[in-house]
């Protein structure tokens, strides 16, 4: 899929790219969830698939919060307070922290929710908010919450396909 220029298209997009990202988890027998052999994030790391959907939450929760603070005109520190674009490592490992001791199904749960979270936010901006001005400084809202929902959501569904063909899971 191209890269979203409007909000129909990005709606279409987060919904297309999540629902096929979905039936992929719930195929996944819950006993390898929290097993560490996906490719992590970072070079040479591994993580679970509990800790990938953490990742997917965390981002997506982060997205919601940006929003929320933009429009009560508060100050946002991106991408989170207490951290710098060039330690996103430091997040990623947060994100795991924050929902280390969420089971697979909470995970999921979690994932909708955000998700759901996410459609209402754009369902509830015109175009033009999303992708008519500028939001972060060069990017578009629009853009934003593309690179934090729906091209994450395709990047995990490589991970888990390349590991289910490694662990010969079909």
């Amino acid at each position: 899929m191209s890269v979203p220029t409007h909000k129909e298209e990005l709606q279409k997009t987060i919904h297309t790219n999540y629902h096929k990202l979905k039936k992929d988890l719930l195929a996944i027998p819950h006993a390898f969830t929290t097993m560490e052999e996906l490719e992590g994030h970072a070079k040479g790391t591994l993580m679970s698939i509990n800790d990938l959907m953490a990742y997917l939450i965390g981002w997506g929760e982060l997205v919601l919060k940006w929003n929320q603070k933009k429009e009560n005109n508060e100050q946002v520190d991106f991408p989170e307070t207490g951290y710098k674009w060039n330690e996103l490592g430091k997040l990623v490992q947060k994100f795991y922290e924050d929902y280390k001791n969420d089971d697979y199904p909470a995970l999921l749960e979690k994932l909708h929710k955000t998700v759901t979270k996410i459609l209402l936010l754009v369902d509830q901006k015109t175009n033009t908010a999303l992708y008519k001005v500028v939001w972060y400084e060069k990017w578009t809202l629009g853009r934003m919450i593309q690179f934090n929902t729906a091209s994450p959501y395709t990047n995990a569904r490589g991970k888990i396909r390349k590991w289910e063909k490694d662990k010969q899971i079909a």
